[in-house]
């Protein structure tokens, strides 16, 4: 994923990540200002997964490596199976309650 990144930055996001977890990083990682015209590109949602793996994506910061992006990945699927336990929890006790999808569960 990263040598991906570095060769492809502007490639599309679905290249390396599903759409649902291209959704779960938009709703868990706030933009910060930057450039609005990188948000729909491969190496926007790289520093979302860095930065859940704690880069701090500052201006002088080099691109983020290999061990912070698989900590990134690491808390995203972490956080991914935990979400569909809950909304497996929340469907038993009352269907229809949630409608967000992600990565591996059914939409509710």
């Amino acid at each position: 994923m990263t040598m991906l990144n570095r060769f492809s930055p502007s490639a599309l996001p679905q290249t390396a990540l599903k759409n649902p977890e291209i959704r779960l990083l938009d709703h868990l990682v706030k933009d910060r200002g930057g450039d609005r015209s990188r948000r729909g590109t491969l190496s926007h949602h790289i520093v979302k997964v860095a930065r859940l793996g704690g880069y701090l994506a500052r201006a002088a910061d080099p691109p983020p490596g290999n061990t912070v992006i698989w900590r990134g990945l690491s808390r995203l699927t972490d956080i991914d199976l935990v979400y569909g336990y809950a909304v497996s929890l929340l469907q038993e006790r009352s269907p229809g309650a949630n409608s967000f999808h992600c990565s591996r569960h059914q939409e509710i």
